[in-house]
């Protein structure tokens, strides 16, 4: 939350927490009512004593004294039930709003482009989704309420007070001011200290999420020594921010004891010159060192329940720029499809990344229905890009891609994706079983749509072999398989899914020779009677497609048949063949 924004933003920030808990009105009213009712319940009790003493134990009415000892009772009572249903009930309130948040954010992350995760830390990402989330429950358990409940119990001490006596309650007062100033002071500090500590977290969470993901490669490379260092330094960073706050409190609570002490001591120097003189009763001496106590208590409180608020709203603010974020594919389109049929056409289609700096120019290049167009290039030429804008990762700058004839944009984005099944390079398994991994935990794909599947691509024998069969259980990651392991399971995937639309990403780039003659034969049984687009770098996988795409640095140099592009002398395609033969000889 910036500062440079002042106490307004603040208030806009805590408009649109309050409106979290919406749906969860009647429970919030409640939570209103009941702080309204604890507060005059909590400061009575001294003023009930304050009558024993003096209308029944200096006058030795014992049965007046029972009397208000049972009521002096039933109201300890009432307030510690009062008590318990309020925390419980405020609490309840922040947990069902931070469960709904929880959703909301992460259904919002799932519609955001590509291009976020691109530029925005896993770790930091979790900290919105998980930290940040969870510190704005304090601002309904610890916030909002409970200082409203607090301030009330102020008002109602005091009016107890001054109806009491009120020149011990000005008395009392008089070190108010320096209380509410060592208030106002280690707010400000307290706040611009948490503000620091949600920085250090979400740079820490960033930091590890980033190297236990890559520890293979710190490994390799033998880099542990740097990383211990660079971790040292957050480490200690973050322990300076946590260190910083604490310091604050350090100060305040003895500061605010010593200002408690004062009020007491003139409690006891002017009460006890009053009692002498007859001007203020035993009854109120005994009373008022228990105000002063529900007095300061709230006040204390106050203070460390308002920093709390604060650090909700810095988390919250933290949140709310991520549910702010417009940046995501509009889902407008109204047509949906339950087969996606025609001709793929991209028309003068130039796309960047950054808005700025274009990685595909002017691109234009057809794909007939059930036909196999291979795309080649050198590393950076925008191969994977254009698999990327077929599939609405990301939006085009220029031009149009169409299937049938019907701009792209015009089909329901989740409909478009449902027909389009992509095969990677590096493919991505969950930790579970591997009937989990192909069908994603779909539960309308069963276990025989499965394993036909697995059949009808010969994959079945590779995964029948496995320890417990379909049913053996993935690491993170898919580590305990092997390449070819992993990649078959991903044409399983892309399988059961019945695409209409096939894209093969490099997905034999790393593969063994013995595997990937099984992993041929297994992408000639997907592509048949299916649009596919196979980005690849060996010949065997991109003799046999209906045709070639060349591209070099985000232009199309060539496009024809492998027998086509052959014939062109010193041709790209032609250069690039000759270079592969000359490697594998």
């Amino acid at each position: 939350m910036s500062e440079s924004k002042g106490n307004k933003f603040d208030w806009e920030i805590l408009k649109r927490i309050l409106k979290l808990a919406k749906p969860y009105k009647g429970l919030f009213i409640s939570v209103g009512i009941l702080a309204v009712v604890i507060a005059p319940i909590s400061a009575i009790r001294p003023y009930l004593i304050n009558i024993i003493v003096d209308d029944h134990i200096f006058n030795n009415d014992i049965p007046g004294l029972i009397r208000m000892s049972l009521i002096f009772v039933a109201a300890v009572l009432a307030a510690v039930i009062l008590q318990y249903i309020f925390i419980y009930s405020v609490n309840l309130l922040g947990q069902q709003v931070i469960r709904d948040l929880r959703v909301r954010v992460f259904n919002h992350i799932l519609s955001l482009k590509l291009r976020f995760f691109d530029t925005t830390p896993i770790g930091t990402i979790t900290t919105r989704t998980i930290n940040d989330v969870e510190a704005i429950n304090n601002v309904f358990a610890q916030g909002v309420v409970t200082i409203v409940a607090d301030i009330l119990s102020i008002f109602a001490v005091l009016g107890l007070m001054f109806f009491t006596s009120v020149k011990l309650t000005l008395i009392c007062l008089i070190t108010m001011p320096l209380m509410m100033l060592a208030t106002y002071v280690f707010k400000e500090k307290v706040k611009a200290s948490y503000q620091n500590v949600r920085t250090q977290i979400s740079k820490m969470n960033a930091f590890l999420n980033e190297r236990i993901t890559g520890m293979r490669i710190v490994q390799i490379f033998n880099a542990e020594k740097q990383e211990r260092e660079k971790f040292k330094k957050i480490n200690r960073d973050y322990t300076k921010a946590n260190l910083n706050a604490i310091l604050y409190y350090a100060v305040f609570y003895p500061v605010v004891e010593i200002i408690s002490a004062l009020s007491l001591a003139l409690l006891v120097w002017w009460g006890a010159g009053g009692y002498i003189s007859g001007s203020v009763s035993f009854g109120a001496l005994v009373a008022f060192p228990m105000y002063l106590d529900l007095l300061f208590r709230p006040i204390r409180m106050l203070a460390d329940k308002f920093n709390t608020l604060q650090m909700g709203m810095v988390a919250a603010d933290r949140v709310f720029k991520v549910l702010d974020n417009t940046d995501k594919i509009e889902n407008k389109g109204n047509i949906y499809i339950e087969k996606l049929e025609g001709d793929i056409k991209f028309d003068d289609v130039s796309f960047s990344y950054d808005d700025e700096n274009y990685v595909l120019h002017d691109i234009n290049f057809e794909v007939k229905e059930g036909s196999t167009l291979a795309i080649v290039g050198s590393t950076g030429s925008g191969k994977s890009t254009i698999i990327n804008i077929l599939n609405r990762f990301y939006e085009i700058q220029k031009g149009t891609i169409s299937i049938n004839g019907t701009d792209i944009r015009e089909f329901n984005l989740d409909s478009l994706r449902s027909r389009i099944a992509i095969v990677l390079q590096d493919v991505f398994l969950f930790n579970g079983n591997v009937y989990e991994n192909i069908s994603l935990r779909n539960e309308d794909i069963s276990k025989e749509k499965i394993e036909q599947a697995a059949k009808s691509i010969g994959a079945d024998a590779f995964l029948e072999n496995l320890p417990d069969g379909y049913d053996y259980k993935v690491m993170e990651r898919g580590a305990n398989l092997s390449m070819g392991q992993r990649q078959l399971i991903s044409f399983v995937r892309a399988l059961v899914f019945d695409p209409d639309i096939l894209i093969l990403d490099e997905a034999t780039s790393s593969i063994d020779t013995e595997t990937e003659a099984i992993i041929q034969n297994a992408i000639e049984k997907l592509i048949q009677k299916r649009t596919s687009i196979i980005i690849a770098h060996r010949l065997s996988t991109i003799r046999n497609a209906d045709k070639i795409l060349v591209l070099d640095k985000g232009y199309i140099k060539e496009f024809g048949s492998h027998d086509e592009l052959m014939k062109i002398e010193d041709g790209h395609y032609r250069n690039m063949i000759e270079m592969q033969f000359v490697e594998m000889h």
